[in-house]
């Protein structure tokens, strides 16, 4: 039985998304965006006045919702337009499933009201948001693809050249190094999946897979051209490296409609996993030809 608690928190949500939708269409530049904005903010808010009507003045806005309001703005910038309309988006299906069991408290002109706002909502991100494109949107496959690689070759390297050199500088430049040669390959791979393929024009997807593996691999080195001491580098550069996954894996799963943590997750055991192995990898190889003590040696000459 829905209470008028409810009939106000929908009038919150639909508040909400009203407020967005005219401030990212104020802030929009680009004229076809700008249009379906503001088609999307004048259906909230006529769903919104449904509401208010229903309530009839019993209205209280929390302080919350400003915040809230200011928050996915934020994300625009952050992450891009379409990841903060699905960000807003995201509980689609639950207001949806709420708003037709509230069909049963209605009859006559506010049931067919309720119906047309349900249809509404169900054409936002089958139609309305489909309608905005960014290249971050139709090449993030590949974007995420630079940066993923990236991510766990990089801090393999990194890792790998604990046991062989003391010199957080011969390890930094090792994994530019190893960066710039891996962004190439990755770039040419990433042209040939798209020549072939149907999503994307192959230069550009082989433009942004090779910059990301590499802006990925010069964040990951910074840390060791920052200090002198190996193991307070690796320790920051495998935290810019978490960080970086959490970015980006919160990024798709916002797009994809998938579970943040689960990927997450996974993605961070597989880069610890590299790492650890990569040690030892390096330690025993360290030990055995004594690079070790003949890059030290090398230095202090």
């Amino acid at each position: 039985m829905n209470t008028v608690m409810d009939f106000i928190k929908y009038y919150e949500d639909e508040y909400v998304d009203h407020t967005v939708y005219f401030k990212l269409a104020s802030y929009e530049k680009r004229s076809e965006r700008k249009e379906v904005l503001t088609k999307l903010a004048q259906q909230e808010k006529a769903h919104m006045e449904f509401w208010a009507k229903q309530l009839k003045g019993k209205i209280y806005l929390r302080s919350s919702l400003k915040l809230k309001i200011y928050f996915i703005v934020l994300l625009r910038y952050l992450f891009g337009l379409t990841f903060a309309i699905k960000f807003l988006e995201r509980n689609e299906k639950k207001v949806i499933s709420e708003y037709k069991k509230a069909l049963n408290v209605f009859d006559g002109t506010n049931k067919q009201e309720l119906e047309e706002i349900i249809k509404d909502e169900i054409e936002h991100e089958s139609y309305w948001i489909s309608q905005i494109k960014e290249n971050s949107v139709t090449y993030i496959g590949f974007i995420v693809l630079g940066l993923a690689d990236a991510i766990v070759e990089i801090t393999g390297v990194h890792a790998g050249f604990l046991g062989v050199t003391t010199s957080t500088v011969v390890a930094g430049i090792a994994g530019l190094v190893v960066g710039v040669s891996a962004s190439i390959a990755m770039a040419a791979a990433a042209y040939l999946q798209a020549k072939q393929g149907e999503i994307g024009n192959p230069r550009i997807s082989a433009i942004y897979t090779g910059i990301s593996y590499i802006l990925a691999a010069a964040a990951l080195a910074t840390p060791y051209f920052l200090t002198h001491i190996m193991w307070v580098a690796f320790l920051a550069s495998l935290l810019v490296a978490l960080s970086l996954l959490a970015y980006f894996n919160f990024y798709s799963a916002v797009l994809s409609e998938r579970e943040f943590s689960r990927d997450y997750l996974v993605n961070s055991a597989l880069v610890l996993v590299t790492a650890f192995i990569s040690f030892f990898f390096g330690e025993f190889l360290g030990q055995y030809f004594g690079i070790a003590g003949l890059f030290h040696a090398l230095l202090l000459w």
